[in-house]
């Protein structure tokens, strides 16, 4: 996946500024693809300057107005042959399982050292399980199989994160065990 491909999905979603979008990515999109607010404004141009959106012409031009996008004709084929795409599952890049690995490598001891942020990657995750959980009541409701299309594919992507975050609390709490016998 692609910034732009993000930001397309999101501006098809619904117009918005940058500042909007760089909420809307601090806030949903973030759960499964970060950007940084510069990130964000960089691509924006980049896909105004390759036809993909537009700023919304204002009623009122004002100076200092915030533009708002939206996608054009092009963005949306853009974002329609990136869905068509088949991507292999990528392998995982997680810094934590690495210091474990080096920590087997060091030798005696060395895995006491890693106790302390074990822990504390546990009450990360268990606070943003927290977190999606309540998204999950808040948003959707409703059984999935009674819900429009599009609710039932953006709570799929919501159940993909409470997935993940459930399997890290299991493998954290797996981990937790072992080091401390």
């Amino acid at each position: 996946m692609s910034l732009k491909h993000a930001i397309l999905s999101a501006l098809l979603e619904r117009p918005s500024s940058g500042l909007e979008l760089a909420r809307r990515f601090d806030r949903s999109i973030g759960f499964f693809w970060t950007a940084t607010h510069q990130q964000i404004y960089r691509e924006l141009a980049r896909l105004e300057d390759n036809g993909l959106i537009r700023a919304i012409p204002a009623e009122r031009p004002a100076q200092g107005q915030r533009k708002e996008y939206e996608v054009l004709s092009g963005g949306r084929a853009e974002l329609t042959a990136w869905v068509a795409l088949t991507d292999d599952p990528r392998p995982a890049r997680e810094p934590l399982l690495l210091r474990l690995r080096a920590a087997a490598v060091l030798g005696s001891g060395s895995g006491d050292t890693l106790v302390a942020e074990l822990e504390r990657h546990l009450e990360l995750h268990r606070q943003q399980l927290s977190e999606y959980e309540d998204i999950e009541e808040r948003d959707f409701p409703e059984p999935m199989d009674a819900a429009a299309e599009p609710d039932r594919l953006r709570h799929l992507v919501l159940q993909a994160g409470i997935g993940r975050e459930r399997f890290w609390i299991a493998w954290l709490d797996q981990a937790l065990a072992s080091l401390r016998e």
